[in-house]
Parts: structure tokens; C-alpha cells; sequence
């Protein structure tokens, strides 16, 4: 094995972790950089991703199948579900929960699931439909079970130009500029180093977010942050367990599991108790770990089947 391509590797497997612990000691420049750039940073990094990755995947190969329906069923479900279970013993604990769930998938959820091998046109397939489904169904939920009026159009705005400017203007450069597509296709590993950097970015304002929070008891966070931490371990796990039986347990996984907690974050703190928002807030941190760990052990299994 090439000396160049061993470091690569190593490089990959420590990427998540350094970026988060350079996101939490660098978190007030960080977040003053935010505030000057009007918070445009994550979403200029997460089209230009998408853009990146998209141009990987053609029209013809999306195709909806059973396991969207699956996961979206149990997204919807659970969510519910768990509001149900932990309303009685605690209202706000209970919302973060929910909004934990029904949460999105994330946008980088393709870039990360092509990494570990997911089918890249099933999980763009599943961004888009999983993106309008809570978009339509969640105006409802948040409605009955927060403190606000959400609707359609307010989540719409949310994640369309996100979601479906960086696909067209992906397959419009695969229509006149094929050969510009193609070598943006071939090293799409980029959206991976534009992931870490976003991932430094929410990390950052996460951390500031955690620090100026002074109104929640300390019990109550720690309660988010558990709820946060069993719910993305069984996501993630139900996740791959569905793609299994459709075999993609990478694409079930991360479509699952992996959730576009910057959006949840925002619907916590404008339709539920601010508070709520501590969940997703933890929630970046458990899901990044894990992704780490799967990227982590992948590389592993390639450099013991000597690929």
C-alpha cells in the first residue's frame, strides 16, 4: 500500500473528531465569522455539496422503492410514538425527542452514505421525497404538539433551495457540459473536506449555543442529550436494518439515522420551547460520532482485505 494513500486513510478516520474539537475551541470566532457572513457559511458549504454529488447521479436511476416507504413510515410513526410515551413525565424532553425523529434526513446524508457505499441515486431519491414529506406533514405535527403555528410554506423554504437548485443545476451540467460533470463526479471526495468544514461551523455555533443557554436546569438537559443519544443509536441502527433487507444497509442508515439537524433546531426554537432544541443540538454530536465510527471501521476493513 502507497505511503500517500495509508496517511488518506488515517486522514479520513480522525477528520469528524478534529473537526468537531476544532468547531468547540474555536466556537466564538466561529459563530462572530456566522453572524458576519449572515449565517451563510453552512448553506453555501452544503449546496456546493450537493452540486458535487449530484453530478453523480442520473434521472433515470431514482426510483422510489419499498424501503423509502419503510423508513419514512417509521420516521413519522416513532416520532409520534415517543411524544406520546414522554409527554406525561416531561413536555419539553418529549418535544426534543419528537423533533429528533421527525427531522429530515440531512442534506449531507449522500455525501457521507457515498462514502460508505450506499447507492447514491437511492439516497438522493430518498433526500427528496423524506425533505417534501416533513415539509407537508410537519406544519400538522408541530402544530398540535408545540406552542406555535407552523406551515407548509415557512419548512418549504427551509430546505427547496438546498434541495432542488443543487440537483438541477447538476443535471444541467450534465446536459451541456458533460465532460465538466464527469471530473466533477470523479473526485467527489471533495464534498467530503467541504462536509468537515460545515461540520465546524454547526459545531461551533452549537457549542456557543450550549454555553449562552442559562434559562434550562441542568437535569433537563441532560435528559435531551440522552434522549438524543438513544434515539440516533436506534436510528441508525433500525436504519441499516430496513437497508438490509433491501440491499443498501449504508443508504437505510444514514437516510435514518443521519438527520438535517440544523433545520430541526430551527422548527424546536420557533414552534416548540426554545429549550427542546438542546436534543438536536446533542443530536449533532452523536450523529458525527458515529459517522466517524463507521467511516472509522470501513477504512479498517479495506486495509484488511488489502484494497
Amino acid at each position: 500500500m502507497y505511503l500517500p494513500k495509508t496517511i488518506h486513510r488515517n486522514a479520513k478516520t480522525i477528520a469528524m473528531p478534529s473537526a468537531m474539537l476544532v468547531g468547540v475551541l474555536l466556537h466564538r470566532p466561529i459563530t462572530m465569522l456566522e453572524i458576519w457572513t449572515h449565517q451563510m457559511i453552512t448553506p453555501t458549504l452544503i449546496f456546493l455539496m450537493l452540486f458535487v454529488t449530484f453530478c453523480r447521479v442520473k434521472p433515470h436511476q431514482m426510483r422510489l422503492s419499498s424501503m423509502h416507504g419503510w423508513l419514512l413510515l417509521f420516521q413519522i410513526v416513532m416520532s409520534l410514538g415517543v411524544y406520546g410515551l414522554l409527554r406525561p413525565f416531561d413536555g419539553v424532553v418529549a418535544q426534543g425527542a419528537m423533533i429528533c425523529i421527525l427531522a429530515p434526513v440531512a442534506m449531507a446524508a449522500v455525501v457521507i452514505g457515498g462514502m460508505l457505499g450506499a447507492n447514491v441515486a437511492t439516497m438522493a431519491t430518498f433526500s427528496l421525497l423524506c425533505n417534501m414529506a416533513i415539509a407537508l406533514l410537519s406544519p400538522i405535527i408541530l402544530t398540535f404538539t408545540g406552542s406555535g403555528e407552523c406551515t407548509f410554506t415557512q419548512i418549504l423554504a427551509r430546505v427547496a433551495p438546498l434541495l432542488i437548485m443543487p440537483f438541477a443545476m447538476a443535471q444541467c451540467c450534465r446536459l451541456f457540459v458533460p465532460k465538466a460533470a464527469q471530473w466533477i463526479g470523479d473526485h467527489s471526495l471533495i464534498s467530503f473536506y467541504m462536509w468537515l468544514v460545515s461540520l465546524i461551523v454547526i459545531i461551533g455555533r452549537t457549542t456557543t449555543f450550549i454555553l449562552d443557554l442559562h434559562n434550562a436546569s441542568l437535569a433537563t438537559e441532560t435528559w435531551l442529550a440522552v434522549s438524543a443519544l438513544v434515539i440516533c443509536l436506534v436510528q441508525f441502527k433500525v436504519g441499516r436494518m430496513i437497508g438490509r433487507r433491501y440491499g443498501d444497509p449504508p443508504a437505510g442508515g444514514q437516510s435514518l439515522g443521519q438527520k438535517n439537524t440544523v433545520l430541526a433546531v430551527w422548527m424546536a426554537q420557533s414552534f416548540l420551547d426554545p429549550i427542546a432544541s438542546i436534543a438536536p443540538t446533542a443530536y449533532i454530536v452523536w450523529q458525527n460520532l458515529v459517522n466517524s465510527y463507521q467511516i472509522y471501521r470501513q477504512e479498517r476493513e479495506k486495509i484488511i482485505s488489502g484494497k
